[in-house]
């Protein structure tokens, strides 16, 4: 883990309509590190994964990126700086599997040869084999599969952090373990550092470097995947009490 934080969240609190969705929120994300947003449902986990490339926009409080203020970036320059995988891969069905996971490279104005390049090694690194998967269409793969062009595309333009939205919440027990196996592969490979949401404590213990633990909106607990099978609040034994 590196010296210097990444992302850092600095008293951010969103309301609406007055109620507060997320309260006082706290927290570094460094480099090399996967810091998992564990929660249930409603606890605040997304929507603080969505503050930090602006979808949505804090009520108060400071985020900074690469040390910088997010008020002060271009939101197109703040979101083509952080690779974003959803649970529904989100992929363009018009568009094939190379299309896809170049998107971001071409927008980003990379020579054709420099975009064929990543994206045939993106590919063969999320075990889509390029030549075989290159000319395909989103409606002739898995969910598993779709998943995969999915983490390519988030990884496709090299940015330096990934947000990660339940992205194998979807899919069943054995293609989801493979792809936790081969997303923390990936992860170490490449050296990245993700914000990963979910509410999966199997999930979390087996990710992160980190487990951010959420409630109502705010933070009850940080801990390392060991401290945290130890921890003694409630929502945290909850949480264990699953297992």
């Amino acid at each position: 883990m590196s010296s210097g934080a990444i992302l850092e969240f600095r008293d951010i609190t969103y309301r609406i309509a007055g109620r507060a969705i997320l309260s006082g929120i706290n927290l570094d994300v460094h480099g090399g590190e996967t810091v998992v947003l564990l929660g249930r449902s409603g606890s605040g986990k997304t929507t603080l994964l969505k503050t930090a490339n602006g979808l949505v926009q804090p009520s108060s409080g400071e985020l900074r990126f690469e040390g910088r203020a997010t008020r002060d970036w271009d939101l197109v320059r703040l979101r083509r700086r952080m690779g974003y995988a959803i649970q529904d891969s989100g992929l363009f069905p018009h568009f094939t599997v190379e299309a896809n996971v170049g998107l971001l490279p071409r927008l980003e104005g990379w020579q054709p040869a420099a975009i064929r390049e990543r994206v045939e090694l993106m590919m063969n690194k999320v075990n889509l084999p390029y030549a075989d998967y290159a000319a395909r269409y989103p409606r002739q793969l898995s969910g598993g599969q779709k998943q995969r062009v999915g983490i390519a595309r988030a990884l496709a333009a090299d940015p330096p952090l990934l947000l990660m939205d339940e992205p194998f919440g979807a899919l069943d027990p054995v293609t989801r373990f493979e792809l936790q196996r081969q997303f923390l592969n990936l992860s170490r490979d490449l050296n990245k550092t993700a914000l990963f949401v979910t509410h999966d404590i199997r999930e979390a213990l087996m990710l992160a470097t980190r487990i951010v633990l959420l409630k109502d909106g705010a933070i009850e607990t940080i801990a390392t995947p060991d401290e945290f099978l130890k921890a003694e609040g409630a929502e945290a034994r909850a949480f264990l009490g699953t297992l």
